[in-house]
C-alpha cells in the first residue's frame, strides 16, 4: 500500500523549509549585504545575472508549453509579460539593464553575454533544461524560491543603498518591482502545487524540483565569486 501524502500544512512546511538553503546565504551575497564586495565584483555579478534574468521567459515559456490546463496558462504568462515587458524600455529585463548601468556595466556588455561565466551559463541552461524536458507541475515547483526572495531582496536593496552610495538609487527599480510581483507569483505557485502534489511521490517530486533550483541559484554565485579562472584564449 502506497505511503500516505503529507498533510498539506505539513507539504508546505517541506517546501518553505528548503529557504535554508536559499542563495542569500551564500559566502558572496553575505559579503554584498556587510557592504564589502569591490567595484569590480558587483559588477561580475550583475553581468552573470543577467543571463539568468534573461533566461526567465524562456522557462516560462517552457511552463505554458507543457501545461495543458488553460486556466494555468492564463495566469502564468503574466509572468513573461513582467520581464519581457509590453514595449520597448519596460519590463524586468530592461530594468536589470538599467542595474547594470547603475553599476557601471553598459548595456551592449550585459547584451553580448560576454563576462558570463562558463559555470553560470551551464546552470542557467540546465534550468531552462529542467522546465522543458520535466512535468510542468514540477517546473512550477522550482519556481518556488520566490517564496525566499523578498526578505533576501529587502536586505539586498538597504544594503546596496547604505554600502554602495556609487549606485545610482534609480537602478534598483529590478529589485522593487520584484517585492510586490514575488508574492503574487509565488502565491499563486504554491497554490497550484498544493492542488495538484496529492500523493506523496509528486509531493517529494516537487520538494526535490524546488532543492534542485537551490543548488542552480548557489552554483551560479559560486562561480560568480571565483571569478574567470579559465586560462587565456591562444592569441
Amino acid at each position: 500500500m502506497p505511503a500516505a501524502p503529507w498533510r498539506p500544512d505539513e507539504f508546505v512546511a517541506r517546501l518553505r523549509a528548503q529557504g535554508g538553503r536559499y542563495h542569500n546565504l551564500h559566502p558572496f551575497h553575505v559579503r554584498m549585504d556587510a557592504g564589502e564586495l569591490s567595484r569590480e565584483e558587483l559588477q561580475r555579478w550583475v553581468a552573470n545575472r543577467f543571463y539568468y534574468q534573461r533566461c526567465i521567459p524562456l522557462k516560462d515559456a517552457a511552463i505554458l508549453a507543457n501545461c495543458p490546463e488553460i486556466d494555468v496558462r492564463r495566469v502564468w504568462i503574466r509572468r513573461i509579460v513582467d520581464h519581457d515587458g509590453t514595449a520597448p524600455g519596460t519590463g524586468g529585463i530592461e530594468s536589470w539593464l538599467r542595474l547594470g548601468e547603475a553599476l557601471g556595466v553598459g548595456r551592449e556588455e550585459l547584451e553580448s553575454e560576454r563576462r558570463v561565466l562558463p559555470a553560470v551559463r551551464y546552470a542557467v541552461d540546465a534550468y531552462v533544461d529542467f522546465a522543458r524536458r520535466k512535468p510542468w507541475i514540477e517546473a512550477v515547483a522550482s519556481s518556488l524560491t520566490e517564496l525566499f526572495g523578498p526578505a533576501a531582496i529587502r536586505v539586498r536593496v538597504a544594503a546596496l543603498e547604505a554600502h554602495y552610495p556609487w549606485i545610482d538609487p534609480a537602478g534598483l527599480d529590478y529589485f522593487r518591482a520584484r517585492l510586490e510581483l514575488a508574492p503574487r507569483d509565488a502565491q499563486h505557485a504554491l497554490d497550484i502545487v498544493v492542488e495538484r502534489c496529492l500523493t506523496l511521490e509528486t509531493q517529494e517530486r516537487a520538494v526535490a524540483a524546488l532543492k534542485f533550483k537551490t543548488e542552480v541559484l548557489w552554483a551560479q554565485l559560486e562561480a560568480i565569486e571565483r571569478g574567470d579562472t579559465q586560462p587565456e584564449a591562444p592569441a
